[in-house]
C-alpha cells in the first residue's frame, strides 16, 4: 500500500496522538528531520514523531535563529505526514509572529497534517533552548499567542514550551506554565532542566502532561525514557539525533571519497538499494501503473 492508495484515518492526528499521552507509561518521540528517517523511526516501532526546528534549519543550511519560514515548516511537515501517516509534533518556535500569524501558523500546519505544535516563550531572534542569553517574551504575551492558537485549532494540540528556567529561575518556570495552561495549552514543556529533581518537582507542581528534551550536547544530563516516565513525564522527544547522525557520516563518506576517489571503502556502511527501496515501496509504486515494466535490482543492490 502507498500514500497514493491509503486510506484517510478518520481520527484526527491531535485525537491519535493525544490518546497516546493518556495510555500508561511515557510516549518516546524520535526526532526526523525528513521523511525517509521518518520511515525508518516507524520501522522500528515509534508510534509518533517530532519535527524539531533547529534539526531542519540545520537540514537546510540556515542557524536555528527564526531564518526559516512558515513555508518551509508547512513543506516538511506534509512530507512527512504523507510519507509516515503518524502523529507529528511540529516545532513552530514562537508561532511566526503573533496573534494573528499564530492563528495561521497553526491552521496551516494542522492542514499539513500535524498532530500537534510546540510554542515557545522566547522572542526573536530565538535560539536553541540550551544555549545562554535567550530573550523571553512577556508571560502575557506568550499566554496571548497560547490562547490565539487555542482559538485556530480544530484537532491540533498545543504544547507551550518555557525557557524560562535560565533566565528567571525555576518558581517563574512554573509559574509561566500554569498561565499557559490557563490560556489553553494541552501540554507543557519545560526547556533545559538540569537535574532529576527539576523534572521531579515540574510533575509535583504541573497538572498536565510534560514533554522532556533528552538532546545531546545540551544541559539536560542523560536520561532514559523509563527514568523520565518515573520523573511524571508523558513524553520525551530525541529532537535532532538523526540529523547529527546523518551529518557525521556524510563527512566521513565524503573524506573517504576525497582521500581514495572512491566511496569503495565506505560501501559496507551504505544502506543496499534493496533496502532503501523496500522501505519507501518502491515497486508498490511502481505497480500502480501497468505501463511501468518492474525493475530489476543490481546484483548486491
Amino acid at each position: 500500500m502507498t500514500w497514493l492508495l491509503e486510506q484517510r484515518n478518520d481520527i484526527p492526528a491531535g485525537e491519535r496522538l493525544a490518546a497516546l499521552w493518556r495510555r500508561p507509561g511515557i510516549l518516546g518521540i524520535p526526532g526526523a528531520h525528513t521523511p525517509l528517517a521518518g520511515i525508518l523511526a516507524r520501522r522500528a516501532g515509534f508510534e509518533a514523531l517530532y519535527l524539531s526546528g533547529g534539526a531542519l534549519s540545520s537540514t537546510l543550511g540556515l542557524p536555528d535563529l527564526g531564518v526559516m519560514t512558515l513555508g518551509d515548516l508547512v513543506f516538511f511537515t506534509r512530507a512527512l505526514h504523507r510519507a509516515t501517516g503518524l502523529p507529528i509534533v511540529v516545532d513552530a518556535d514562537t508561532g511566526y509572529g503573533e496573534a494573528l500569524n499564530v492563528m495561521r501558523t497553526v491552521r496551516e500546519l494542522e492542514e499539513a497534517g500535524a498532530a500537534a505544535i510546540q510554542i515557545e516563550d522566547q522572542i526573536l531572534p530565538k535560539k536553541c533552548g540550551h544555549l545562554s542569553d535567550k530573550q523571553l517574551a512577556s508571560v502575557d504575551d506568550m499566554a496571548t499567542r497560547v490562547a490565539a492558537a487555542r482559538r485556530a485549532r480544530r484537532h491540533l494540540r498545543i504544547i507551550a514550551r518555557t525557557d524560562a528556567l535560565a533566565q528567571e529561575g525555576m518558581d517563574a518556570a512554573i509559574a509561566r506554565s500554569k498561565r499557559y495552561l490557563e490560556a489553553g495549552a494541552d501540554a507543557i514543556f519545560p526547556e533545559a532542566l538540569t537535574s532529576a529533581e527539576m523534572f521531579q518537582r515540574f510533575a509535583r507542581e504541573i497538572d498536565a502532561p510534560l514533554l522532556a528534551n533528552m538532546t545531546e550536547f545540551g544541559r539536560t544530563p542523560y536520561f532514559t525514557a523509563k527514568q523520565f516516565e518515573q520523573f511524571g513525564f508523558k513524553m520525551v522527544i530525541w529532537p535532532a539525533t538523526s540529523m547529527r547522525a546523518e551529518v557525521k557520516v556524510l563527512e566521513e563518506l565524503y573524506a573517504t571519497i576525497a582521500r581514495d576517489g572512491s566511496q569503495e571503502a565506505f560501501v559496507p556502511r551504505l544502506q543496499t538499494r534493496a533496502d532503501i527501496y523496500d522501505a519507501i515501496r518502491y515497486f508498490d509504486y511502481e505497480a500502480l501503473d501497468g505501463s511501468i515494466v518492474k525493475s530489476a535490482i543490481p546484483a548486491h543492490g
